[in-house]
């Protein structure tokens, strides 16, 4: 079995109209989402043996909340992965070698929420946690799934949603709640 986690970048800021939206950083609230989000990592024992991130400020930012990341995984940065659709996030997780175990994928919406949504399994029954995912993927949220087959043979269809977290889910989240429904 595979582990496939996704992350979606943490909340940035939108306080500089000239800034371009490749280089928006996270705003105060992100930066504290990202470090819950990494203690939650840490205390779950989420350790991805192979990290894609966009290379989005924002999203090099929300990696950074994370350091350090229990066996040094090895940090892909890509330009390909920012803003991409799911079709392209999937097919970048087709050409991670079949030996990783586990990879974090930390992206944008809407590609990470519609490439989770894919990836569930035909039938998935009706949970919390799905429904959840259903509605939307708010700024740091994270997903995992278990993948059966090898990382190149992974399609729509092929994840077993094992755990849905937002940052407003844990302790001190709720001071987060307001910072999650803005844009992102």
């Amino acid at each position: 079995m595979r582990q496939l986690l996704l992350l979606r970048h943490a909340k940035s800021a939108w306080d500089d109209p000239a800034l371009a939206d490749h280089a928006r950083p996270l705003n105060g609230r992100g930066r504290a989402a990202a470090r819950l989000m990494a203690a939650e990592m840490q205390h779950l024992g989420l350790t991805p043996d192979l990290v894609l991130v966009s290379s989005a400020r924002r999203t090099l930012q929300t990696l950074e909340a994370l350091k350090p990341l229990e066996g040094s995984p090895i940090i892909t940065i890509s330009d390909a992965l920012y803003l991409a659709p799911w079709e392209g996030l999937l097919g970048a997780l087709n050409k991670v070698p079949d030996t990783v175990r586990s990879v974090l994928l930390i992206g944008h919406n809407p590609g990470l929420h519609e490439l989770a949504l894919n990836l569930l399994t035909p039938g998935t029954g009706p949970t919390p946690m799905l429904f959840r995912l259903q509605e939307g993927y708010p700024t740091g949220a994270l997903t995992e799934f278990t993948i059966a087959k090898p990382w190149h043979d992974l399609t729509d269809g092929g994840g077993r949603l094992m755990a849905f977290i937002a940052p407003r889910d844990l302790p001190g989240g709720d001071m987060l709640r307001e910072a999650e429904e803005g844009p992102a």
